[in-house]
């Protein structure tokens, strides 16, 4: 390759990489920038490999979500869920010790070497309702909001333990996060309110 061309490349990969945050060789790819100029640029440790086709400037500051945009990135169609979209919402004093996703009944589920995922499954309807887009290190992340979240740590308490949906709960109407008729509507979608109301009314 023409070392003008190759000192271009390099810098249109940094630029790119400055503006992605989260970049796939995909990106690289359609940037018309050579496969060679990404391996360069990890070898001289300007960019390193944060998962399986999936890069970011070594020097650049991440967010503690950053996990989540490196799913969002790679299974565009999951969602973070539970014990993940709670600390998202701030609604739990707990550190995910792994990423919660939720990915369709049939779908495939994602891989990541780097990367320790929880995994549950939702109906098509479940998937839909209550599930809001944010951008986290500019890549669009599919999140369910905090009423939604709280019914299905309610939902999953068997997975997540109890004491995390009854604290997300607490929290999230102390701090009018959501309505009880918010909260009442994800509820009957996961089949939780005979769980859930012996709670609610005890905090009335």
């Amino acid at each position: 390759m023409h070392m003008d061309k190759d000192n271009t490349q390099k810098q249109q990969l940094i630029k790119l990489a400055r503006e992605k945050k989260i970049l796939s060789t995909q990106d690289v790819l359609q940037a018309g920038i050579h496969h060679q100029i990404l391996r360069r640029l990890c070898d001289q440790g300007v960019l390193e490999k944060t998962g399986r086709g999936l890069y970011k400037l070594s020097s650049a500051e991440i967010s503690v979500f950053y996990n989540m945009a490196l799913v969002a990135k790679k299974a565009p169609r999951s969602v973070i869920c539970l014990i993940s979209a709670l600390a998202f919402h701030e609604l739990t004093t707990q550190i995910p010790r792994a990423t919660w996703i939720a990915i369709e009944e049939k779908a495939r589920q994602p891989q990541f070497a780097s990367m320790k995922l929880r995994v549950v499954r939702f109906s098509r309807q479940a998937f839909r309702e209550g599930v809001e887009e944010y951008k986290i290190e500019g890549v669009p992340v599919k999140i369910t909001n905090p009423a939604r979240t709280v019914a299905d740590c309610f939902k999953y308490r068997n997975k997540i333990g109890l004491d995390i949906a009854l604290e997300a709960l607490k929290e999230g109407l102390r701090d009018q996060r959501f309505t009880r008729d918010e909260l009442w509507q994800y509820a009957k979608l996961d089949w939780v309110t005979n769980v859930i109301r012996p709670y609610l009314e005890s905090m009335t």
